[in-house]
C-alpha cells in the first residue's frame, strides 16, 4: 500500500459513531482524532505486545500505549494471569479484601520512600487528594504547579489555569499560581511574595529535561523552610524512571507523590503515597480534623490491585526499567542518524529520557509546528507506525525498532520535500492535528 491510498473507512465510520454519542469522539482528549491527520484516526480492534490492529485490519507498531499507561506491552501474560486469578474470587466487596493488604505492601516496598498508601482508579483524583491534604495540613489556600508540565488533574483547581478554563469560576483559579521549573530562585520570590498562603508545590519531578544539578533538594528546602508540602506527580516517571520513580533515582524525598499509567499496565489503578504524618490525616488514627482523602467504590477493585502487583514483580525481576532505556536509546539514536540523513536534523528533534522519548516538528523558521507534525504523523500511519510519541513500550523487539527508524526515514524524505517548498499544506490531506487545550474545537 502507498502512502497516497492509505484508507481507514471502517475507522472513519467508527469515528463518526462515536462523536454521535461520546463527546469529543473519545473518553481522553489526547486520543480524540483532532490529534491525527484528517481521515486517518485509526480505532483500535486489538493489541499484543507492541503491536496494535485497527478495524481496517491495519497492524501498527504502537508507541505511548495506552498514553504510557501499558509499558509492558499489551496483554501481557504476567499481569493478564494475576488479574484472571481474582476475576473468579469477585472484584469488590462490602469490606476491603486482603488483596488491599498485599497491594500495600508490595507498593512501599517498591516504593520505600513512602509510609503510607491510599489506591484510587485515575491520576487526577489522586493528585486532587494530594493538593486537598496538603491545603488541610498547613490551612493555607494556593497552590503553586509547575508550569513547564503539562497536565495535573480534571479538577478545577488545575484545568482553570489551562486555555480550557470554561465552567470554572475565576475566585477557584486565583487560588492556583505557577513557578517555571528548575528555577529555584523564581520559586522562592513565589513563596516570599505570597508568604504564608502556598499549602503546596506540585511538579513532576523530571520531564523531557533532567532536572539541574540541586534542584529538587532545592526545592525540598524551600519547601520546608516556607512550611509548604511538596508534591511529586509520578503518574509518568513512576517506573519508567526507577521502579522506586524519581524520587527513588534521585534521592529526593517528597511529602506526597502521586503514581498510576505504569502501575496497572492498562489497568485502572493510581495511588496516593507520602509521610504517614500528612496521610493519616485521611485515616482513623489522630486526634485532628478529618480529611476527606480518598474515597472511591471502585479504588480497590481485586484485579487491578493485582495488576499492580504483578507489574510491580515485572519490573524487578525481569528488569523492565533497563529494558525500556535500552529500546528507547536505539530508537532515538535510529531517528536522529535518519533525520541527519535526510537533511532534516534540525527540524524533527527526539527529547527527553529514553524511557520517555517525544518528537518535536519544527518549520522552516525552526518554531514548532502542527501541518509538520501532521506530514509526519501520516507518513509514519502509512508506514505502519502508529506513534503520537517515541515513548517505547518493553513489548518492542528490535526488528520494530528498526522498521520504524526504516519508516521515519521514509517521512523524513516527505519532510525535506516540503521544507524545500516552504509549504507542507501539499502533503497533509487535510485540516492539521490541533492542540489538545485550545479554547475552540
Amino acid at each position: 500500500m502507498t502512502t497516497e491510498d492509505f484508507d481507514l473507512p471502517r475507522s472513519r465510520q467508527a469515528n463518526e459513531r462515536l462523536h454521535a454519542m461520546v463527546p469529543g469522539g473519545a473518553h481522553t482528549y489526547a486520543k480524540g482524532d483532532d490529534q491525527y491527520p484528517a481521515g486517518l484516526a485509526p480505532v483500535i480492534g486489538h493489541g499484543r505486545g507492541a503491536h496494535v490492529w485497527d478495524v481496517d485490519g491495519n497492524r501498527y507498531i504502537e508507541y505511548g500505549s495506552g498514553l504510557r499507561s501499558v509499558s509492558l506491552g499489551h496483554a501481557h501474560p504476567r499481569v493478564l494471569e494475576a488479574v484472571r486469578r481474582e476475576l473468579d474470587r469477585g472484584s469488590n466487596f462490602v469490606r476491603p479484601s486482603v488483596v488491599e493488604v498485599d497491594a500495600a505492601e508490595r507498593f512501599l516496598a517498591t516504593v520505600p520512600t513512602a509510609e503510607m498508601v491510599k489506591f484510587a482508579k485515575n491520576g487526577s483524583d489522586a493528585t486532587t487528594a494530594a493538593v486537598r491534604l496538603a491545603r488541610a495540613a498547613t490551612g493555607r489556600t494556593r497552590v503553586a504547579l509547575c508550569a513547564d508540565h503539562p497536565f495535573f488533574s480534571v479538577d478545577d483547581w488545575f484545568i482553570g489555569t489551562t486555555p480550557m478554563p470554561a465552567g470554572i469560576p475565576a475566585a477557584t483559579t486565583e487560588l492556583t499560581l505557577s513557578f517555571p521549573y528548575g528555577d529555584l530562585a523564581a520559586t522562592e520570590a513565589l513563596l516570599t511574595r505570597h508568604r504564608d498562603e502556598v499549602a503546596c508545590l506540585v511538579l513532576e519531578p523530571a520531564t523531557h529535561t533532567e532536572p539541574p544539578p540541586g534542584y529538587l533538594a532545592g526545592l525540598r528546602e524551600l519547601a520546608d523552610r516556607h512550611g509548604c508540602v511538596l508534591i511529586f506527580d509520578e503518574m509518568i516517571t513512576g517506573f519508567r524512571w526507577s521502579e522506586a520513580g524519581a524520587q527513588g533515582l534521585y534521592g529526593v524525598v517528597p511529602d506526597l507523590s502521586t503514581f498510576g499509567k505504569a502501575l496497572g499496565n492498562g489497568f485502572a489503578v493510581s495511588a496516593l503515597a507520602g509521610r504517614r504524618e500528612l496521610m493519616e490525616r485521611g485515616g482513623l488514627r489522630h486526634s485532628g480534623d478529618r480529611v476527606f482523602l480518598l474515597s472511591t467504590t471502585h479504588g480497590a477493585e481485586t484485579h487491578s490491585l493485582a495488576a499492580a502487583m504483578a507489574v510491580q514483580t515485572t519490573y524487578t525481576e525481569e528488569g523492565i526499567t533497563a529494558r525500556l532505556h535500552t529500546l528507547g536509546e536505539r530508537l532515538a539514536a535510529g531517528v536522529r542518524e535518519a533525520a541527519s540523513g535526510m537533511g532534516v536534523a534540525d527540524h524533527l528533534l527526539v527529547r527527553g529520557r529514553a524511557s520517555n522519548l517525544v518528537f518535536a516538528t519544527l518549520d522552516e523558521k525552526k518554531q514548532p509546528s502542527q501541518p509538520y507534525r501532521t506530514l509526519f504523523l501520516r507518513r509514519l500511519l502509512a508506514g505502519g507506525v502508529l506513534a503520537p510519541s517515541f515513548v517505547v513500550s518493553a513489548g518492542l523487539t528490535d526488528a520494530d525498532i528498526d522498521h520504524t527508524v526504516e519508516v521515519v526515514a521514509q517521512a523524513c524524505a516527505v519532510y525535506r520535500k516540503a521544507l524545500d517548498a516552504g509549504d507542507p499544506t501539499p502533503w497533509l490531506g487535510g485540516r492539521p492535528v490541533k492542540p489538545v487545550f485550545r479554547t475552540r474545537a
